[in-house]
């Protein structure tokens, strides 16, 4: 059996069409405090469809809430927050509803380790989204046999290496077909020689459409996979843009600055 991830040939819908590429996520002027300490500082935002944009920056620059804001795990103290236009940061809106049409990705696996492999990746298709378990289960199936795992379905969790772990958590939250993808420092646990495989699913998606918002340390991942990166520092977006200039010919002195510590 292949261990080596390949496409999810069911997770994402293929190239965008003309007038597909309406943004899936809008934020305008989001902050997000913490007492005295401002950790978002008025985040202007877009993520359009079959989009792939990569978060960078510092430990501390905002990375991980701005992903945490958008899956509604962190109330935001002003702006707006849209998915496919609608206001989700509105306080009336139903928290879980909105994540049922988002799939996360945390540092750490949060596989449940008293279900097998396929009732983690399939539990939220057959609990929220009503999906029968026939269907999940075949579904569930196709999906671990395109990245290596078809042989583990009935294991549980503790079985696996932490890169398979990471990538059954990906397959799990790819399975409803999610409108977006957020994924925050999925290789940061793992040991290196695992982050490879991980980084070939991610890399698998984006070639296939999903559109993503990601959260990485991996310089040159971001540079070769997103279509743009952002640099956050102390809370707001000093630069973004298309990832192969971004790197090649940063325009602001703290980019340049960043990148020059984090870059061989």
């Amino acid at each position: 059996m292949s261990d080596s991830p390949s496409t999810p040939a069911a997770a994402a819908s293929g190239p965008a069409a003309p007038g597909e590429l309406d943004p899936v996520l809008v934020m305008r002027g989001v902050r997000r405090a913490y007492g005295d300490r401002v950790v978002l500082a008025g985040v202007d935002l877009e993520v359009r469809a079959h989009e792939v944009v990569a978060l960078i920056g510092p430990s501390g620059s905002g990375k991980s809430t701005l992903l945490r804001t958008v899956n509604l795990l962190e109330p935001i103290d002003d702006g707006v927050i849209r998915l496919a236009g609608r206001d989700i940061s509105d306080p009336r809106v139903d928290a879980d509803a909105v994540r049922a049409r988002i799939g996360a990705v945390f540092q750490h696996y949060n596989l449940f380790p008293h279900l097998s492999v396929l009732d983690n990746v399939t539990l939220a298709a057959r609990l929220v989204h009503r999906m029968p378990r026939a269907e999940a289960e075949r579904r569930g199936h196709e999906l671990l046999e395109t990245i290596g795992l078809g042989g583990f379905a009935s294991a549980f969790p503790d079985r696996l290496s932490g890169g398979q772990q990471q990538r059954v958590a990906i397959v799990r939250a790819i399975a409803s077909g999610p409108e977006l993808l957020l994924l925050d420092e999925v290789t940061s646990a793992l040991d290196p020689e695992l982050v490879g495989e991980v980084l070939s699913l991610v890399r698998a998606l984006a070639e296939r459409g999903t559109t993503i918002l990601m959260a990485t340390h991996e310089m040159a991942f971001a540079r070769d996979v997103a279509d743009r990166v952002v640099f956050l520092d102390g809370g707001g977006i000093v630069e973004q843009g298309p990832a192969r200039e971004f790197f090649a010919a940063p325009r602001e002195a703290r980019t340049r600055e960043f990148l020059a510590r984090v870059l061989p």
